[in-house]
């Protein structure tokens, strides 16, 4: 209920109105059924604006700092993310990851739309860096299409280190669906589950035109971080980037 609130009444009507968002490629995503939603992920308002340009309701896998606040903010907190479809997951071991895949996996076989964003985290610059293998293995398990989409325009609405929001258009672009059932049966082949991976960053890359990175996201803010940069001031084109640039994700690029 609260979903549809937010989506139709309180927050839909705004964010549309000062940020007049519009979507290509709708025609990809299923009326039913199944799938993964692969996103770039730029800003905190991309779980927003994605959601908001869908058709259907879409889940996402949020941590679980989220649900744990305490006091009246922490109790509102979860209250939001439980209402708008938010699901908690542990990321802080081997064995939550898995969990979290579990979870995952399930809500694709209850026919859900699933939204991750393979990265990981948010780029720390703008540019898109190298997936996480999670993604492969939940499509594998499930056995659904990846559907992969760019976000444009979220990173000016909600800058990175910005609590506010401020007025700019944003468009979200829908790429043609992924299938892997050629690779039936293979989940758990850490060098199947790569190549599916790449094969999706390179999609997203295709789709969003950002430069690819072949480092971890997390890892490159870990190395911002090092280097003592600001990361929402910092100069891609003048300073260089962590780890190096390349141009296709590695299994692509023969």
């Amino acid at each position: 209920m609260l979903y549809w609130v937010m989506k139709h009444i309180v927050l839909g009507p705004l964010m549309k109105l000062f940020c007049r968002p519009r979507v290509e490629g709708i025609e990809h995503v299923p009326e039913s059924g199944a799938a993964i939603l692969v996103s770039n992920h730029v800003a905190v308002a991309d779980s927003f604006f994605m959601p908001l340009m869908m058709p259907r309701r879409v889940t996402f896998l949020a941590k679980r700092e989220y649900f744990t606040g305490t006091g009246l903010k922490g109790k509102l907190q979860k209250y939001f993310f439980s209402g708008v479809g938010q699901v908690p997951i542990d990321r802080s071991s081997g064995a939550a990851a898995q969990a979290a895949l579990d979870t995952g996996v399930r809500l694709l076989r209850e026919g859900k739309l699933l939204g991750v964003y393979p990265e990981g985290t948010r780029s720390p610059d703008g540019r898109l860096y190298k997936g996480k293998t999670g993604v492969a293995r939940m499509a594998l398990e499930a056995d659904v299409t990846v559907i992969p989409i760019a976000m444009f325009g979220t990173d000016k609405v909600n800058p990175i280190g910005s609590k506010m929001w401020y007025p700019h258009k944003v468009k979200v672009k829908i790429g043609e669906p992924l299938d892997f059932s050629r690779y039936e049966g293979l989940a758990g082949d850490r060098f199947v589950e790569r190549s599916i991976t790449d094969e999706i960053m390179y999609a997203l890359m295709e789709l969003s035109g950002q430069e690819y990175v072949d480092v971890y996201a997390a890892k490159a803010k870990d190395d911002l971080a090092a280097q003592g940069k600001h990361v929402a001031g910092w100069n891609v084109q003048q300073q260089g980037g962590p780890g190096g640039a390349d141009r296709l994700p590695r299994s692509q690029a023969g």
